[in-house]
This record gives structure tokens, C-alpha cells and sequence, in this order.
């Protein structure tokens, strides 16, 4: 809900996967902070595949090394720059926030009764039924 609200014009994300995808379903850019595992991979498909985030510019993950280790460290004045990016408007910025809410409604009829999502969760309840004669 607070992400769906008006008010919010982008989302900072450490890009773990749930976080991702509320942030994909509510239709919000993002400006993304990973810090380790699959969040560098999640910033690759919000930044580079889908178009809808800015990379903070994390390079390393902070496991491997000391979190005040100047490989780890993001500079201030670049979140700062990632924010105004993120909240600028523009060509750039319009088209990042266009594709973001098309998204957002690709994920809405994925849940409604009859989506993608909807028909494969109600499979797989049926299937831990014992009612899986139909997914053989």
C-alpha cells in the first residue's frame, strides 16, 4: 500500500527479490543498493533488462569484505545523484516511470482470477491435495 501511494516517486532497494517485486507490482522506479547473494542480480534486471531503477553503484558484496572498505563504500554525492535521476522527469525519467507502470499492470492481471500467477498457485494447491492428475 505505501508503495502504490501517490506520493512515493521511487523506492530505494537493497534489491532482495520480495522487495523487487513489490516495488515491480506497485509501479515504482527504483534506485538500487545491493548488498550481496542475488540482489546484484535482481539490480541487473531492474537496471538493465527491465529499465525501470538507477544503480547506486555497488560493486562489491559487503559479505566478502569490511563494510567501511573503500570498495564498499557509495559515495554520498552519488546516491544523491541516483535520487535525482530516479525522481527526475524528462524524457528519460518518463519513459523509466511508462515502462514501470505497465509493469505494474502486467502484474495485476498475473493475480487476477484467471492470470498466469493465480492458475499456477491454485496448481500447485491442488497438486499438494493429491489432485495432480491434470499437471502429469
Amino acid at each position: 500500500m505505501i508503495l502504490g501511494h501517490v506520493a512515493v516517486g521511487g523506492f530505494m532497494t537493497h534489491c532482495g527479490w520480495n522487495s523487487t517485486l513489490e516495488a515491480i507490482a506497485a509501479g515504482v522506479v527504483m534506485a538500487t543498493w545491493p548488498r550481496f547473494g542475488d540482489q546484484f542480480v535482481n539490480e541487473r534486471l531492474v537496471v538493465d533488462v527491465l529499465r525501470i531503477g538507477v544503480a547506486v553503484g555497488a560493486k562489491v558484496p559487503t559479505l566478502f569484505v569490511d563494510e567501511m572498505s573503500e570498495k564498499a563504500l557509495v559515495k554520498g554525492e552519488e546516491v544523491r545523484k541516483v535520487v535525482e535521476k530516479v525522481m527526475q522527469g524528462g524524457e528519460e525519467g518518463d519513459e523509466r516511470r511508462k515502462r514501470a507502470s505497465v509493469l505494474s499492470e502486467k502484474a495485476r492481471k498475473a493475480i487476477e482470477v484467471g492470470g498466469s500467477s493465480f492458475e499456477n498457485v491454485k496448481k500447485i494447491i491442488q497438486f499438494a491435495k493429491g489432485e495432480n492428475k491434470h499437471l502429469e
